[in-house]
């Protein structure tokens, strides 16, 4: 499985962003899929996961009620739609695939295969 992350910019406090996340291989439509977040000089943290078939998803505390994760297996791509960003949200954020597990995952360590992050900057 290759992933190739996009979206990433530059935004105002309270602007919105949707991240995509496109994979290649056939395993993607039964894979749990994460994505992931890493801030200048703090290790990366879980964002939100989504199952395989996009009937289970679980957030982080600081991003639940302001982030959506979905998937569309048709097209092999995973999204992150991100509302209400704050300077806080700044990081690069990375798509990850468990291809192991079909359900939600948040440890980093039970995905496989992960993308080449996009940068997401919130300006205050």
């Amino acid at each position: 499985v290759q992933l190739q992350a996009s979206g990433g910019g530059l935004v105002q406090a309270g602007g919105s962003l949707r991240l995509s996340c496109a994979a290649s291989g056939r395993t993607f439509s039964t894979s749990a899929m994460g994505w992931f977040r890493q801030a200048p000089g703090k290790e990366r943290e879980f964002v939100a996961t989504i199952s395989w078939n996009g009937d289970r998803t679980y957030y982080a505390d600081s991003v639940k009620g302001r982030f959506t994760i979905s998937r569309d297996n048709a097209k092999n791509t995973v999204y992150l739609q991100m509302n209400s960003l704050k300077p806080e949200d700044t990081a690069v954020y990375y798509c990850a695939a468990d291809i192991d597990r079909s359900g939600v995952v948040t440890s980093q360590s039970r995905y496989d295969y992960w993308g080449q992050g996009t940068q997401v900057t919130v300006s205050s």
